[in-house]
């Protein structure tokens, strides 16, 4: 009864660790009808203050403690306007002018940047098998978000030179910036970086309180710039796009940064992070559901590969266990000239142990 409640447990528990990114994906869908019909800055902020108003109440309800003291507020500020003002920004201004395939593989980057800051300021193992599943994870978004012509190009090693020639340096950073790929990268960044700091953030106020105030700090400079920048935010949003809104709203902020920030501060932050890579997989098979958007097999083949650098990422001290382990066991035995295993090594430690002390004692009852 209690091995069964144990694996309840844990499976209930897994399934809140993938909660967060399933949220994540299937939002981007539910955000992709409402684009055409609003504006980002002013979607970037309905994603976040009613989301930061909803984790509050939520709080309230269970009792958790309003923060207290000048630097719980100043981390929860610079909490929310790397992560939450920053990266909803970059995000939201990124979609418009990238395709959401493309813009998935530049945010689902940001697993490598927090692995980095993670070894570097909170000394946590990578190893090997760590290093290969992030490797891996980055190239199977690449397989799923890159366009085909794109891959096979790169393949047969054709069309990069002509690129270079023919556009130049100059078009070709025009082009970089003038799109939106630099503007995901920025946002991938400001994840990273918010996903280390909710460590130093927790040390002075309660992980669920400080996501509900990181998302409201951050979503009314957004409202702020939407209103010095922006003209009709929501004049031609249709009923159907503000249901769209409110799903990306509870579940896909309110509930889904509740979850990751929860479990970021006090989980390992390279496993939690790597699970990003799920995403935009949730996205895609979601997007062929709801908008009859297709995989080729290029991107099954980058569904896969994510698929192994998860297990490899998550399991990494695991497989490192069983390597050692097998590499003990395939240790050969030292033999004697017969051929028979010594007899040492048929000796417990235990057995070492009383001999000498029986010979000890023997050597004492000797008198000179």
């Amino acid at each position: 009864m209690q091995l069964e409640f144990k694996t309840s447990r844990s499976t209930i528990t897994s399934l809140l660790l993938i909660a967060p990114f399933f949220l994540w994906g299937t939002a981007m869908v539910a955000m992709k009808g409402v684009i055409p019909h609003t504006t980002p800055l002013f979607m970037a902020g309905v994603r976040l203050v009613p989301a930061g108003i909803l984790i509050l109440i939520a709080a309230a309800f269970m009792g958790r403690k309003q923060p207290q003291g000048l630097l719980a507020w100043l981390w929860i500020t610079l909490f929310a306007i790397v992560d939450g003002t920053l990266f909803q920004g970059f995000l939201a201004e990124g979609l418009v002018r990238t395709s959401a395939g493309l813009g998935s593989v530049m945010i689902d980057s940001q697993p490598l940047a927090v692995a980095l800051l993670s070894w570097w300021l909170f000394q946590e193992h990578i190893g090997l098998w760590g290093w290969i599943g992030l490797a891996l994870g980055v190239i199977g978004i690449s397989l799923i978000g890159i366009p085909d012509e794109i891959i096979v190009n790169i393949v047969n090693f054709s069309n990069s030179e002509t690129l270079l020639t023919t556009k130049g340096w100059e078009q070709l950073l025009t082009d970089i910036f003038t799109g939106g790929e630099w503007l995901m990268l920025l946002a991938a960044l400001s994840m990273a970086v918010g996903t280390v700091m909710i460590r130093f953030v927790c040390r002075y106020a309660d992980p669920v309180v400080a996501t509900g105030w990181h998302c409201i700090i951050a979503g009314l400079p957004l409202w702020l710039m939407s209103y010095v920048w922006e003209t009709q935010q929501w004049q031609n949003i249709l009923p159907s796009n503000w249901l769209a809104l409110s799903y990306a709203t509870i579940f896909g902020s309110a509930i889904a940064y509740g979850l990751f920030f929860y479990f970021a501060q006090s989980g390992n932050l390279t496993s939690l992070s790597s699970l990003t890579f799920l995403t935009p997989i949730f996205a895609l098979i979601f997007g062929h559901i709801f908008l009859t958007e297709v995989l080729t097999n290029i991107q099954w083949l980058g569904v896969i590969i994510t698929l192994i650098s998860i297990y490899l990422i998550n399991q990494r001290e695991n497989l490192l266990r069983k390597n050692n382990q097998a590499t003990i066991n395939d240790q050969s035995v030292p033999e004697n000239v017969l051929g028979k295993p010594t007899l040492l090594q048929n000796t417990s430690t235990n057995q070492i142990s009383k001999i000498t002390v029986n010979m000890a004692q023997s050597q004492s009852n000797i008198k000179p």
